[in-house]
């Protein structure tokens, strides 16, 4: 018990720096927030929402990486988003809208989290204010981090990519295996293995 609650505690420590980050909430917002919280846990390779799912839960990682991605009529793949410690997960715009989702969310490895509802969060974005206004600036920012991708990927060569991806989040190379890493970057293997194999930052 006491180790759990330690657990808990460092989590929503995090979870409290990130929302600080972006827009901080008074004693009672935040005591409300938190509530909504609990732990889940998932194995690697787990998909937790699939395509044409609605997404129903708002995750904050704790441990692991996980990975959004779209599937072709191909059965080709295109990694979208990576998530990992200290940042959230889900099917955003599935989730924001209520509507099915077009991409898998799985777990690259096993994960902790602690998630929280749609019916949740939407009870406290109906009693307080301050608190749409955190979820607003939230889909702001990442939606300056997805048109800014959406420059790289259009405009960027190759190598400008990559290098942006190691200036970036050096660490990905160790947490994620770079095939995901190359569709990330709509490399092909080969590529991006020289790259690899020949850029330094």
């Amino acid at each position: 018990m006491n180790l759990y609650f330690y657990l808990m505690q460092e989590i929503l420590l995090k979870l409290q720096a990130v929302v600080n980050a972006v827009h901080p909430l008074d004693v009672e917002e935040w005591n409300d927030f938190i509530a909504i919280w609990q732990p889940f846990s998932a194995k690697r390779k787990t998909i937790l929402t699939a395509t044409g799912d609605t997404e129903k839960y708002l995750y904050f990682v704790a441990e692991g990486v996980q990975r959004a991605y779209y599937v072709k009529e191909d059965d080709k793949e295109a990694t979208l988003v990576f998530t990992y410690a200290g940042s959230f997960s889900g099917v955003a715009d599935s989730f924001l809208l209520q509507q099915p989702s077009r991409y898998y969310l799985e777990t690259l490895t096993q994960s902790e989290f602690i998630r929280t509802s749609y019916i949740q969060v939407n009870e406290l974005l109906k009693k307080y204010h301050n608190f749409e206004t955190f979820i607003r600036k939230s889909v702001a920012i990442t939606l300056a981090g997805t048109l800014q991708r959406q420059i790289e990927l259009q405009c960027f060569s190759a190598e400008e990519k990559f290098r942006i991806l190691l200036k970036r989040s050096p660490h990905v190379l160790q947490m994620i295996p770079h095939k995901y890493l190359a569709s990330y970057l709509g490399l092909d293997a080969t590529t991006f293995s020289k790259l690899l194999g020949s850029v330094r930052i």
